[in-house]
């Protein structure tokens, strides 16, 4: 039976979509696994007060075929990698509104023993990609889940002094102060071996 990767998403503006499409890559050259890619719901104030900036409706525009994530599709998977950018050294409101309305879930223990990673943006190295990482990692401890990080030995990428992402907390990219920068091809590089390695680990977890 196929291993099942769902990867909820939040992009205002296409980074996160980005890394996350590797991601999938990654997670399908794994073997026997079925990826759903599911985007977490923009809040309607954002969409209103964004409709004349071109970058995020653009951005928007492009993720218009994906669908909405809800509750069942964190039943359904195996493994949970989450695509979460940076708001101040932390998730963003969108994305703790989906985790604090799961309540049900972390009640009946729905979601305890699966794999999870994070993958996150920021507009500069010392944005937090790092706190927002590790902020992350305690709710989805509270979920019950196994946290997959991002080891030197599978990465070498990340022994760099150049401004990229990349740490053994989780893939991530620089999207650059004013967010014209799309993610390097390392960063892609490294999003994808992140991806394949939950769905291994997912998988072996499915199987005990």
């Amino acid at each position: 039976m196929s291993t099942k990767i769902l990867i909820p998403y939040y992009s205002a503006y296409g980074h996160i979509y980005e890394m996350v499409q590797a991601v999938a890559e990654g997670a399908q050259g794994a073997g026997d696994v079925e990826v759903k890619l599911v985007k977490i719901p923009e809040f309607e104030g954002v969409k209103q007060a964004m409709s004349a900036q071109p970058p995020y409706v653009e951005a928007q525009e492009a993720q218009g075929d994906i669908p909405e994530a809800t509750h069942d599709d964190l039943r359904w998977a195996d493994g949970i990698i989450w695509g979460i950018p940076t708001r101040y050294g932390s998730m963003p409101a969108q994305m703790k509104q989906y985790l604090d309305s799961a309540g049900s879930l972390w009640m009946n223990g729905e979601l305890e023993g699966k794999a999870t990673a994070v993958v996150t943006s920021t507009g500069s190295i010392h944005g937090g990609q790092e706190t927002t990482a590790l902020t992350t990692f305690v709710p989805l401890m509270h979920f019950g889940m196994i946290y997959v990080g991002l080891p030197y030995g599978e990465n070498p990428e990340q022994l760099s002094t150049e401004g990229i992402g990349g740490s053994p907390y989780s893939a991530s990219t620089v999207a650059g102060t004013d967010g014209s920068r799309t993610p390097a091809d390392v960063e892609l590089t490294m999003a994808a071996r992140l991806g394949a390695r939950v769905a291994k680990v997912a998988g072996a977890l499915k199987n005990v």
